[in-house]
């Protein structure tokens, strides 16, 4: 956030500098990473199946991140009572987007899997921004040798095909391949609806990796309280959110929209109640399939900018909280 003040100093409105991620310094020397959270780009849309577009992704959630990023010293929450976001809580950087080179899948792959490699060792927490749902798999991947991680999925689709004429690096496949990594030790798959999904042998082959999966009806029957006390205590959570997780009509920019889906309280009040778990530590997260061309009105990429923005306000205050 902008340390700027209204009475003093550039007022930086939001169409103003530099389009970072938050209004965030740059770090394009990935050598270099000194920050609590990194912001990665990873704007590859060659895993989808119908409507590409989400490369554009990680340039429309920047753009709207700017939005929550100009004028205050933090983002003060009255319903908490709790300055997010200050600069004592948390240090933001962001480091640009990895290399996609088009056509060559198993090539930005690697690229992503590197940049994510990179800002794990220098101890931040990867941010990524997609992009279609493929990215995740080489994202998770970097997390090799770290866990155990249990991942917390929002979704409309289950993403959870083995191979199909060939392909196993779609966006249907992440969940699946990250399933046989060795630290990943489980999953819960929340939103997961109808005809917009999968098959059944699918859905059992996701079971069978340890896979709890819950619908949108399920987890408001549950609340919020009730969910929690599905997910496992004690392990490193990784969360992946697809945004069509959230129903079209708050989120119509996405290549592959299922009505039926979550509103933002919904998904936010999960991650806050994860954050907030004295046994257990939200170590990273990816945010895809945010496709700008099929919503002129930028909203899709507004909500998932401040989806973004107030899930690092409470996972790094309560890590400010703990020391």
């Amino acid at each position: 956030m902008s340390n700027n003040s209204y009475e003093s100093g550039r007022l930086n409105l939001p169409f103003v500098g530099h389009c970072t991620f938050a209004k965030s310094p740059v770090c394009t020397d990935w050598e270099a990473i000194d920050a609590d959270v990194a912001i990665l780009g990873a704007p590859n849309d060659m895993g989808t199946q119908w409507r590409p577009g989400a490369r554009f992704g990680p340039r429309g959630i920047r753009e709207a991140s700017t939005l929550f990023s100009f004028g205050h010293a933090g983002a003060y929450d009255h319903e908490d009572d709790v300055l997010y976001l200050t600069a004592e809580d948390v240090r933001l950087v962001d480091v640009g987007d990895a290399d996609i080179v088009h056509t060559d899948m198993n090539r930005s792959n690697a690229n992503i899997e590197y940049a994510v490699r990179q800002i794990l060792r220098a101890g931040a927490m990867p941010v990524v921004l997609g992009g279609d749902h493929s990215i995740h798999a080489p994202v998770i991947k970097a997390y090799e040798g770290q866990g155990p991680i249990h991942i917390i999925h929002f979704d409309a689709h289950l993403d959870f095909v083995d191979e199909r004429h060939g392909v196993r690096y779609g966006h249907g496949n992440p969940l699946r391949r990250a399933s046989e990594m060795p630290h990943i030790t489980g999953m819960t798959q929340l939103g997961i609806r109808n005809v917009s999904s999968s098959n059944r042998d699918d859905y059992q082959a996701a079971r069978d990796a340890g896979s709890h999966i819950l619908s949108v009806r399920d987890v408001r029957h549950l609340g919020t309280a009730g969910v929690l006390e599905t997910i496992p205590q004690g392990i490193d959570y990784y969360i992946t959110i697809d945004i069509d997780g959230f129903d079209p009509s708050i989120a119509p920019g996405t290549g592959t929209p299922s009505h039926g889906g979550f509103l933002y309280y919904e998904v936010l009040e999960i991650i806050q109640a994860l954050a907030r778990r004295s046994r257990g530590r939200i170590v990273g997260m990816d945010l895809v399939e945010v496709a700008p061309p099929y919503d002129p009105t930028g909203m899709t990429s507004i909500l998932a900018a401040q989806l973004l923005m107030n899930s690092i306000g409470f996972i790094f205050h309560e890590r400010a909280r703990a020391r």
